[in-house]
């Protein structure tokens, strides 16, 4: 099965070429490519995969600051965090 990096704030549905809003260029055309990391990911922050934080399943509880927050992952394939 082949995995996609999608990132959160980018329509994730579409098959067409994306235009980047800095140059209008579709990413495919982009030096770096379609799949090159968006400038969030390349900040050095910790990059967690959903399925690890779940062991395979498809919830993970969160713990911040005493507060349980619930991570699932849907059958569609979408991420939701609830308290």
């Amino acid at each position: 099965m082949q995995r996609r990096l999608i990132h959160p704030l980018s329509p994730a549905s579409s098959d067409q070429p994306q235009a980047d809003r800095s140059d209008g260029q579709p990413r495919s055309q982009r030096p770096g490519g379609p799949h090159s990391l968006p400038g969030c990911m390349r900040s050095g922050a910790p990059v967690h995969d959903a399925q690890a934080l779940t062991d395979g399943g498809s919830v993970a509880h969160i713990t911040l600051n005493d507060q349980l927050y619930v991570l699932r992952i849907t059958r569609a394939g979408k991420l939701i965090l609830t308290k």
